[in-house]
């Protein structure tokens, strides 16, 4: 049985964005609201610092040792950890009370993926309903060219390809199904979207995958994550402590840990664990997340 360990009781609202550097053995995660929190902890030390920023931040993918693009409620950001620089590099869905940003990705030639959602924070930051599907699946090229890819989404969750680059992998936690695209890495082309998975507990939110092609999917409201084989079969179950699971990463110098973001709940299941971030060693290798390449002059 794999032993899910508590890594840090960091009591986020809305834990999401994992991601990891090998070259540093940094792990990056966020804690979503109208002002977010990006953590970086340092693994060989356990040295965790906190950022502040200023606005909606729901993705993340590492650019350089020091930088990060962060997908936010108007567009693409660079983030230095270092001089803490926070500047625009893409402006997209500028109607900041209408959509914010959701989960995100990058391919393997660098491009960057993310979709928008309706927003689902008033002005205080407190919690709306989600009432209209009018979120949407961008594509931003490395030269900053923007492809509006999917319209008509709820919350898009799940941004992983498949090891040989051949499959993107997506899901709408409102629709409860995990997708399967045919993906050509050269154009960055989608073709042949077919449901891939579905599961009974719970809504498919962030995902990552492991060498074999399988995906591992966190379920918000089903405390566990499943692990699909790349036909889409459930091949194993992991019980969490909490029910709100929403992203996961591979990391570690053996790329064989599992970091897990949660978020609060406010239901009849709270408890004191809820939000915060654990790791799970396993006995299958994951694959490293994708590098942004976006130009930035």
């Amino acid at each position: 049985m794999n032993k899910v360990e508590l890594l840090d009781d960091c009591n986020n609202s809305l834990g999401e964005g994992v991601t990891y550097s090998l070259k540093n053995n940094n792990l990056y995660w966020l804690d979503i609201g109208n002002i977010s929190k990006l953590y970086k902890l340092e693994l060989s030390s356990n040295k965790k610092e906190v950022f502040e920023l200023p606005e909606i931040v729901t993705a993340t993918s590492i650019k350089s040792n020091d930088e990060l693009i962060l997908a936010t409620n108007n567009g693409l950001k660079l983030f230095n950890t270092s001089n803490k620089n926070f500047e625009s590099v893409v402006s997209i869905e500028n109607q900041q009370l209408l959509t914010r940003s959701n989960d995100g990705g990058s391919d393997a030639y660098g491009r960057f993926w993310f979709g928008t959602m309706q927003n689902n924070f008033d002005q205080d930051g407190n919690g709306i309903p989600i009432k209209d599907n009018i979120g949407k699946l961008y594509k931003v090229d490395t030269n900053k060219n923007v492809s509006i890819i999917e319209e008509g989404l709820g919350i898009p969750n799940t941004f992983i390809w498949s090891p040989d680059n051949n499959n993107f992998y997506f899901s709408d936690t409102l629709e409860g199904t995990i997708l399967s695209y045919n993906f050509e890495l050269d154009s960055g082309e989608l073709s042949n979207k077919k449901e891939l998975a579905n599961f009974n507990r719970g809504h498919p939110d962030g995902s990552t995958i492991d060498t074999d092609g399988c995906i591992w999917n966190c379920r918000w409201g089903g405390s566990c994550i499943v692990r699909f084989t790349p036909n889409g079969q459930v091949d194993q179950i992991i019980e969490m402590p909490v029910e709100n699971i929403t992203n996961c990463i591979f990391g570690g110098k053996d790329m064989k840990t599992l970091f897990v973001t949660t978020a609060s709940n406010e239901g009849k299941n709270k408890n004191e664990l809820d939000g915060s971030l654990f790791s799970i060693n396993l006995n299958y290798q994951g694959i490293e997340d994708n590098k942004s390449k976006l130009e930035l002059s």
